[in-house]
């Protein structure tokens, strides 16, 4: 998959998520105030759900890179351990996804 059909497949989830908190959202004894914010709440829900993946991925690469930083490790051990830890999060050596 395309970085452009995982950022539309993204949208689209943040769009349906939208959609629910709309319809759910009971006749008319909530105010407009309270419909809008179960949008916002929807939103919110959705990226973070969507982002957690990087998050993670995030925090990993932050210890590698950490480990890498103190010295402790030879050059090849080093460049080992950054090739694992990019073939893990879906990363190629150039930094492109891998699909």
């Amino acid at each position: 998959m395309s970085e452009k059909d995982a950022n539309s497949e993204r949208y689209i989830k943040i769009a349906r998520a939208c959609l629910r908190a709309i319809n759910n959202s009971g006749p008319s004894e909530q105010s407009r105030e309270e419909k809008v914010q179960l949008v916002y709440d929807a939103i919110d829900d959705a990226f973070q759900h969507e982002f957690e993946d990087y998050r993670q991925s995030l925090a990993v690469m932050s210890t590698v890179l950490e480990r890498i930083a103190s010295g402790q490790l030879d050059a090849e051990a080093s460049a080992d351990l950054a090739r694992k830890t990019l073939g893990k999060s879906g990363y190629n050596a150039i930094n492109k996804p891998v699909h």
